[in-house]
């Protein structure tokens, strides 16, 4: 995969909304948008690769199915869009509730392909809106954006920033970001690939640049991710080293409290796995439910 490429996290992340968009009866989560930003090619590929995998996802319900499509709504409910459906309305849930408490400014760190600035005007007209990613990542962002046709909103900022050679501070600010209004931060799907002193030194990097009050939404592993039995949980860890992304981090509760209090942030909220298929997924015959050992957390900045 070239490097100005979306990652193939990214790109099954999207093609997952996209896909729970256009078949679900009742979306956990409806991102009208995403399949704008993948080329139909990309799409029917996604989706053949994701059929074919039956061997690798889900050996055990090989011959169950009635055909290829119904074979992949099943792969797709079960394995690919649990997580992605989940943590975006988790966050958009907290950015609401945010915005009505002071908060002015939302900055999506490791954005991808994310969609929230075109799906949500009326936030995107009232309040500054930041993706923040790798140069070459939004590179291909901005051709997707172009081959689709979509508008820019005029309050949605793109942040290029190489975290190994740049400072954050120094490009949020260049790009018109105010440290002194209380900012919603989300960071999804990212802590998993990164050291626990990479995941500190971001903590230290959002804390020195942000407003008291300001809050850090994230999704993150607990401490039974590497030693599950649960089959589709080991194939998330395999795909991931196998694409060349590795999880490298998980964390018991009280040692991911211990690390944010560290870094000037004290946990607000926190659902895990069984609080997400709770709230988020119950009652549904589907097959979508929320991944085991993959929780959410808000943490909110007290200097």
């Amino acid at each position: 995969m070239k490097q100005n490429e979306a990652s193939i996290t990214a790109l099954l992340s999207a093609f997952g909304r996209a896909f729970h968009a256009e078949n679900a009866e009742a979306p956990v989560f409806a991102d009208t948008v995403a399949k704008q930003l993948l080329t139909n090619e990309e799409y029917t590929a996604i989706g053949r690769y994701i059929a074919g995998g039956i061997d690798f996802f889900a050996p055990d319900k090989k011959g169950c199915f009635a055909s290829e499509e119904e074979q992949l709504r099943y792969l797709v409910n079960t394995q690919i869009a649990p997580t992605p459906l989940g943590r975006a309305r988790y966050c958009e849930e907290c950015l609401e509730t945010a915005m009505r408490t002071g908060t002015k400014q939302y900055v999506l760190m490791g954005a991808g392909l994310d969609t929230f600035a075109f799906r949500r005007s009326e936030f995107a007209e009232q309040y500054d809106v930041y993706e923040v990613d790798h140069p070459q990542t939004q590179e291909d962002k901005f051709e997707r954006i172009r081959r689709a046709g979509l508008d820019i909103p005029a309050r949605l900022h793109f942040v290029a920033v190489d975290f190994a050679a740049d400072d954050l501070a120094q490009k949020l600010s260049e790009a018109g970001f105010d440290p002194k209004k209380k900012t919603l931060f989300s960071w999804l799907g990212v802590s998993y690939y990164l050291t626990a002193e990479q995941i500190g030194d971001l903590l230290d990097a959002v804390a020195a640049l942000s407003a008291d009050g300001s809050s850090l939404v994230f999704d993150y592993a607990d401490e039974g991710l590497f030693t599950s039995t649960v089959k589709r949980v080991q194939n998330m860890v395999a795909m991931a080293a196998a694409g060349g992304e590795p999880m490298q981090t998980c964390f018991a509760e009280d040692a991911l409290v211990a690390l944010l209090e560290r870094h000037g942030f004290l946990l607000y909220d926190l659902l895990s796995a069984p609080d997400i298929r709770a709230r988020y997924f119950a009652d549904r015959t589907d097959g979508l439910t929320a991944f085991e050992h993959i929780c959410y957390a808000l943490a909110v900045i007290k200097k």
